[in-house]
């Protein structure tokens, strides 16, 4: 037993102090066999000893050498040293050399704080038969080109393109004088006109929309200030998708259609550039009866006597659907035959059908009012149907059902509805339309007998009458309401006079004026008479010359509408089909290329003029018919 702790001793002294050869371990274990045999003989005699033998022995087993002390402390430790190695870093003193020879390893300017390091240093991926493996990454100037596409060629700018001789590219052209372009401009111009056509698909409109909000909400995760983001979202809002009462009152969110803001484009004679453009999605249950563009926005006001009024935003780009509708109200008992925005800012719209009331709907609130009573000493009002709003929106004209004594005009108040004066004509059959003069101070009523009455609403008497000529019966009139025309008679320049018969006068305001020696003349066959002259100093022809007498039609003419600006005349009737003709002003000649046999007209029973809201200041023609269908067609200088 001794031997072997003998050999218990002895390996631990080799342990510690470098271990031992093969040599020693194999005369170690030789000597601790023999002794283990001898230990075996007498073992029997050992354990069957005495028990003062037994403690002596273990007392001898207690006892313990340096080298065991040594082996024992440097295993176990003890109390002095683990109280001593307790706070310490570098108690493993063997691993000093490791980690001296681990620090070589960092490169110059690093550090070995794993606190700081990055998570992607603290991993990596080790591959069987390979180390680890780092690709660096490729510089700018090492990237491959971005392809370009297939359809740019660099030949385009060296190609000459001729747009006026060849018909089908006329419509290409920004100016008449226009001509030559580069293939590159040819492109572009055709990729334009294909857009204005088939615009983008909703499909491509969406996948674009989903880009551009991944890149904003990048830019607003990077962005600090909260304010700068709320701003960013508002400017992205798409004006076509904001409620109605937002898109009349934000007047920046929209291109302004006011006629007065927009640089006057000269249109030539005989030709006009005109183009058909997207129609309007919906369509009326009945044939259209009144059509009204906003007077400052893109906006299209349709109704019919199916009880339908909507509003449509005139925009042929936008998406999903060209020209949105807006808003539509349906009005319960009530057939729609005329609506219109009232007032130079247009946030009312009147509607009335053959009905003894009529409506009024406030845009920017929503709330719709009826007006079935009229304050005041007014004639009978069996329909209210025949209105006319000023320009200024003050004041309500109402033709009277009353024919006695040639017809009668009510003139309201637009805001309180109180009776102001009553017009009275001279002549047969009734009132067949009327018209307020451009500065809203009077009008001009044409009777069914073809006599049309000058009157003043300042003065609240009729200034002059005169006779339509070659008329039997007047049907429609329009009021040009451009400037340049004699501001005794409200300033407009042009007056159209439909009958019918199909004809269609077109008179200059100026020449229905007696002036110079004819002016004179009358004053003195006035004053031998022993009749005051004029209180206002102008007396009006009786039977004046029209500039031009338009014959195109052989029905009667049910519609007659000037352009915004003034330079074209579009009267149609409404009794045959494709029965619509455009004309020039101030030449007063007809346009002879349109519209042609393909023109998809109908019988035309409602005309508008306005703009688009596509920035370029085109005019558009909005043309109803008995289909219900609204047309658009561009027109371009």
């Amino acid at each position: 037993m001794s031997a072997y702790l003998q050999q218990k001793r002895n390996t631990a002294a080799h342990l510690k102090f470098g271990g031992f050869n093969d040599a020693d371990s194999d005369q170690s274990m030789d000597d601790a066999g023999a002794e283990s045999q001898d230990e075996s003989a007498d073992g029997e005699g050992w354990l069957q000893g005495k028990k003062g033998k037994t403690h002596t022995q273990t007392a001898e087993l207690s006892d313990k050498d340096s080298d065991e002390e040594d082996l024992e402390r440097f295993v176990l430790g003890n109390k002095d040293a683990f109280r001593e190695q307790l706070f310490r870093d570098d108690f493993l003193g063997f691993l000093d050399q490791d980690s001296a020879a681990g620090k070589e390893l960092v490169p110059a300017g690093q550090t070995n704080d794993l606190a700081n390091a990055a998570d992607s240093s603290l991993f990596a991926f080790d591959t069987v038969g390979s180390g680890i493996k780092y690709t660096a990454e490729k510089s700018a100037a090492e990237e491959e080109p971005e392809q370009k596409p297939a359809w740019e060629d660099s030949d385009d700018e060296r190609l000459t393109v001729s747009l006026a001789s060849t018909p089908l590219l006329r419509k290409l052209r920004t100016t008449e004088a226009e001509d030559l372009i580069s293939g590159t401009e040819y492109t572009r111009r055709l990729r334009q006109q294909y857009l204005r056509l088939y615009p983008t698909p909703a499909w491509a409109k969406e996948a674009e929309a989903k880009q551009q909000g991944k890149k904003a909400v990048r830019r607003r995760r990077s962005s600090v200030a909260s304010n700068s983001e709320s701003d960013s979202d508002e400017e992205n809002l798409d004006p076509s998708a904001l409620p109605l009462e937002s898109f009349l009152r934000n007047a920046a969110n929209f291109t302004s259609t006011d006629s007065s803001s927009r640089k006057r484009r000269k249109l030539r004679p005989e030709t006009l550039d005109i183009q058909r453009t997207r129609d309007i999605p919906d369509s009326h249950k009945a044939a259209v009866a009144s059509l009204s563009f906003h007077p400052t926005r893109p906006i299209l006001l349709s109704a019919s006597t199916s009880s339908i009024m909507y509003l449509h935003h005139i925009d042929a780009s936008a998406h999903p659907v060209p020209n949105p509708r807006l808003t539509s109200v349906q009005v319960q008992s009530t057939d729609v035959r005329r609506s219109e925005f009232v007032g130079p800012t247009g946030s009312e719209v009147i509607f009335a059908g053959r009905r003894r009331y009529f409506h009024s709907w406030n845009l920017s609130t929503g709330l719709v009012k009826k007006v079935s009573q009229i304050h005041g000493g007014q004639a009978p009002q069996n329909t209210m149907e025949n209105f006319r709003a000023s320009p200024d929106g003050k004041a309500l004209a109402l033709i009277s059902s009353e024919k006695k004594g040639g017809g009668v005009v009510n003139i309201l108040n637009a805001k309180t509805m109180q009776w102001i004066a009553a017009a009275r004509v001279n002549g047969r059959g009734g009132v067949s339309d009327c018209q307020w003069w451009r500065d809203s101070s009077g009008l001009s009523i044409l009777g069914k007998d073809g006599g049309i009455t000058e009157w003043s609403l300042t003065a609240k008497r009729a200034v002059g009458v005169w006779k339509d000529q070659g008329s039997i019966g007047g049907t429609v009139m329009a009021l040009s309401g451009n400037s340049g025309g004699p501001k005794e008679l409200g300033g407009d320049r042009w007056i159209a006079v439909g009958s019918n018969s199909g004809i269609c006068n077109i008179y200059k305001r100026s020449d229905l004026l007696l002036q110079g020696d004819e002016l004179a003349k009358r004053n003195r066959d006035l004053k031998e008479e022993g009749i005051a002259s004029s209180m206002f100093g102008v007396e009006v022809m009786e039977r004046p010359a029209p500039s031009r007498v338009l014959d195109q039609l052989t029905t009667a003419i049910s519609t007659v509408r000037f352009s915004g600006d003034g330079q074209i005349l579009a009267f149609a009737s409404e009794h045959k089909k494709d029965a619509l003709r455009l004309v020039h002003l101030p030449s007063c000649t007809v346009y002879r290329n349109w519209p042609t046999e393909q023109t998809p007209l109908g019988r035309v029973s409602a005309v508008a003029f306005g703009t688009a809201d596509n920035g370029d200041g085109a005019e558009i023609l909005a043309v109803g018919n008995d289909m219900g269908k609204i047309r658009m067609w561009e027109i371009r200088a």
